[in-house]
């Protein structure tokens, strides 16, 4: 969703992703859920020539529940994020390998906005990455810096786009996900950790991103 000062102006993507029996056929049901789901919920004037529909994007989805995806589902969302301090989208780190998009980009959200302030773009930033079963890249990516940007909006999202690939697979690589490193993470959260082996915490693209928004060197790094 496109927001204007806090107010909805346009739906970008729309991403359903829905169970249904072994002889339903796609187009049929992406024909009901458009009819009976989309254009039931979201008000007309929200949609546009330019909306996308990703509709069971990866194809026939059958097999689900318990059986498609095992595991444990996490009970403790908010201790390992940020706390009351920041938004939480509800997917859960524990129990997940880093191919899961909840814990490997919000391991990436992370990295991004951790590298915008070290870099002086702004104070303070929060980033919102979404994502669609089949679909590589975020269907949405939504910057917020509570008005303490130091740039145009525009240069730091330009930034992001250039120097940060958000495709799952890439993020994995980039980070070295696959690697016996979230025993720690266990306990006292996942974030702003310098006790562990966290590569999420990197400030590498910082001086980077500082000279190509055209600030001054800074005189220390910024946490």
């Amino acid at each position: 969703i496109e927001y204007s000062f806090g107010v909805p102006r346009r739906v970008k993507t729309v991403v359903v992703s829905s169970q249904h029996d072994d002889g339903v056929e796609l187009a049929h049901l992406q024909a009901d859920i458009m009819e009976h789901v989309v254009h039931h919920v979201i008000p007309a004037g929200l949609l546009n020539s330019d909306t996308t529909y990703r509709i069971n994007p990866s194809g026939r989805f059958v097999i689900g529940g318990p059986k498609g995806d095992s595991g444990l589902s996490g009970r403790k969302n908010i201790v390992d994020a940020y706390g009351s301090s920041g938004r939480h989208g509800g997917g859960s780190y524990s129990g997940k390998d880093p191919t899961k998009v909840d814990r490997s980009c919000s391991y990436a959200a992370r990295y991004v906005t951790k590298n915008i302030v070290a870099a002086g773009l702004a104070d303070r930033a929060e980033i919102e990455l979404a994502y669609a079963i089949g679909v590589a890249h975020p269907v949405s990516v939504s910057l917020e810096t509570f008005g303490t940007q130091n740039v145009d909006y525009e240069v730091i999202d330009g930034l992001i786009k250039k120097h940060f690939d958000l495709r799952p697979a890439a993020i994995v690589r980039h980070l070295d996900l696959r690697r016996p490193i979230y025993r720690a993470t266990a306990t006292y959260g996942h974030f702003g950790r310098e006790d562990i082996d966290a590569p999420w915490e990197r400030t590498d693209k910082a001086d980077l991103l500082r000279r190509e928004a055209g600030l001054p060197q800074a005189e220390g790094a910024r946490r």
